[in-house]
C-alpha cells in the first residue's frame, strides 16, 4: 500500500524522515531511507499535479508515498499518515495524527507544549482510533532541566495516549496520571504564577464540581492560545481519568459578547461539557469534515518553489515562513538557528513608531553559485499588486540579518503567485506564478535559481 502523507506545513526531509523511521519501527519493517527527495508530480502536460512524490526510501510494505497540501477546518495537527492504496478522503481514517514543532521549553514553556494540546483533544473528535503523535524536530539543543511547565503539560500529553518522538524524557519523570488527586497534587506543587497573572489552578470543590482557574481573554477576545490549550487538555485529561461531574473554568476574563460559537474552545467546551462561570456556553456546531485540499492559499505557490530548489538545485532555504505554517529560524552560514527580532527598536515602537517593526519575508532562499539571496513575498494571485508593493518593507529585515550574515551576497526581492488561469505575468517584479490549472509561469527576470529549478524538474520529468 501507499503512504500518504496530508499537511499544511512545508514537509521537511528531516521530519519526514523521522516519520518514516517511526512507521518502520511500528510496523516491524526495515527501510532504507538516507538519501530522500521531495518531486513534485507534473502531469503529461508539464502542469503540477498538486501532488508530491518521495523518492528513495524503501520499505517492504511501501509501495509509494506521496504528500498532499491541505488545510483544517478548525484546529488541525500539523500531518495526517494514511497507509492505504488510494488517496485519502475525509471519511477514511489516519493512522497517525502529527504535532509537530522545532521549539523547547528552553525557548517557550508555553509554545514548546501548552499551546499544541488543543490539537490532540480536538482531532479526537474526528478520528477517535487514530494515533496520536508529539513530534520535536528541534533545530536547537534539548533543555538539559525540564520546566515545570513541560513536565506537566507533557504528563498530560501522555495521559490522553499521545506518543512523544524526538525528545529524551527520563520515564521516572514523564508518566501518565493515575489519578484526579495524582493531578491535583502535581499543578499545586508547581511554581506559582507572578503577582498581577491569573494562575492556573485545579480545585475539587466537591463531589460533583471541579473548577480550573485559567484567564482566556486576549486582545479583545477568547484568543489565548497557551491557555487555551492548557484549560483545554487539563479538563480532557480530567474527563479521561473519569471525571463526571461539573468542570467549570473560573477566572477566564471573558464577556458573553466574547464567546462565539465558532470559536475552538468554545467548541472542545462542548464536547468535554465546561462551563464558563458566569457565563452561558453557546452550543458550537463542530466542522463536517476535519480537513480539505488546499486550493486556494499562496503557500501552494511558495511551497512548491521551495521544494523545486532544494531538490533540483544546489540552493536552499535560510529562512521560511509560509502562510499558516511554524515560522523558522534564520540560518547563518555557520549553521546557527536565530530567532528573528519583531521590531528593529523596541522602544521606539512601543513609544509609536510603527516603522520601527521587522517585516518578515515568506521565504529567504541561498543561491551560493550566483552569490545571491533571494527574498520571497508570497501572494494570491488577485493580490499581486499587494505583494508587489511589500516588497518595499524588507529595508530591516536587510539591515539586521542578510547585510551582516551574507554581506557578499546580492539581495533580490521577487513576489511569487498562486491563482488564476494566467499563462503569463508581466511585472518584473514577480519571479514566479503557479496558477490553478498547475501551470508553471516564470517571471520575465525571474532569478537564475528559479529558472534552474524548473528547467531541471521538466529534464526529470521528461
Amino acid at each position: 500500500m501507499n503512504l500518504w502523507i496530508l499537511t499544511e506545513e512545508r514537509p521537511k526531509k528531516e521530519v519526514l524522515q523521522m516519520i518514516f523511521e517511526y512507521f518502520a519501527k511500528d510496523q516491524n519493517c526495515g527501510f532504507f531511507g538516507d538519501s530522500i527527495r521531495i518531486i513534485p508530480i507534473l502531469n503529461s502536460n508539464k502542469t503540477f499535479a498538486f501532488t508530491y512524490e518521495v523518492i528513495g526510501f524503501k520499505c517492504a510494505k511501501v509501495d509509494r508515498i506521496f504528500i498532499k497540501t491541505v488545510s483544517g477546518s478548525s484546529s488541525f495537527t500539523d500531518f495526517l499518515i494514511f497507509y492505504q492504496d488510494n488517496q485519502p478522503v475525509v471519511t477514511d481514517t489516519p493512522l497517525y495524527a502529527i504535532e509537530e514543532t522545532k521549539t523547547d521549553d528552553k525557548e517557550s514553556r508555553n509554545t514548546g507544549v501548552y499551546q499544541r494540546c488543543s490539537k490532540f483533544v480536538f482531532i479526537q473528535n474526528f478520528y477517535p482510533q487514530t494515533k496520536l503523535i508529539m513530534l520535536y524536530a528541534l533545530q536547537v539543543g534539548q533543555k538539559a532541566e525540564p520546566t515545570e511547565t513541560y513536565i506537566f503539560g507533557t504528563r498530560m500529553l501522555l495521559t490522553l495516549g499521545v506518543e512523544i518522538l524526538g525528545k529524551v524524557l527520563d520515564p521516572k519523570i514523564f508518566k501518565p496520571f493515575t489519578s484526579i488527586d495524582e493531578l491535583i497534587r502535581a499543578k499545586a506543587a508547581m511554581r506559582k504564577a507572578p503577582a498581577g497573572n491569573v494562575p492556573i489552578s485545579i480545585t475539587k470543590v466537591n463531589d460533583d464540581l471541579i473548577q480550573v482557574s485559567g484567564r482566556l481573554f486576549k486582545s479583545g477576545g477568547l484568543s489565548h492560545d497557551p491557555n487555551i490549550g492548557a484549560l483545554s487538555i487539563i479538563c480532557a485529561v480530567l474527563r479521561k481519568l473519569g471525571w463526571e461531574g461539573r468542570i467549570v473554568i473560573t477566572m477566564h476574563g471573558l464577556a458573553q459578547k466574547h464567546v462565539g460559537s465558532t470559536n475552538k474552545f468554545i467548541q472542545i467546551a462542548n464536547v468535554l461539557g465546561i462551563e464558563l462561570d458566569g457565563l452561558t456556553v453557546p452550543r458550537a456546531t463542530l466542522p463536517k469534515d476535519y480537513w480539505h485540499y488546499e486550493k486556494q492559499g499562496e503557500k501552494l505557490g511558495t511551497i512548491f518553489i521551495h521544494i523545486c530548489v532544494e531538490n533540483f538545485t544546489t540552493g536552499y532555504s535560510i529562512f521560511e515562513n509560509h502562510a499558516g505554517c511554524e515560522k523558522g529560524y534564520f540560518v547563518t552560514p555557520g549553521g546557527d538557528h536565530i530567532a528573528l527580532e519583531k521590531y528593529s527598536d523596541r522602544d521606539a515602537y512601543k513609544a509609536g513608531d510603527k516603522d520601527a517593526i521587522v517585516f518578515i519575508p515568506d521565504l529567504v532562499l541561498l543561491d551560493v553559485d550566483e552569490t545571491e539571496v533571494i527574498t520571497i513575498e508570497g501572494k494570491k494571485y488577485i493580490n499581486k499588486q499587494k505583494g508587489i508593493d511589500e516588497l518595499n518593507n524588507y529595508d530591516s529585515f536587510d539591515n539586521m540579518y542578510l547585510k551582516v550574515h551574507y554581506p557578499e551576497y546580492k539581495i533580490v526581492r521577487t513576489v511569487v503567485l498562486y491563482g488564476s488561469n494566467n499563462k503569463y505575468v508581466g511585472e518584473v517584479e514577480v519571479g514566479f506564478l503557479l496558477n490553478e490549472r498547475g501551470k508553471l509561469v516564470l517571471g520575465i527576470r525571474a532569478p537564475k535559481i528559479f529558472r534552474k529549478a524548473i528547467t531541471n524538474l521538466f529534464g526529470y520529468w521528461r
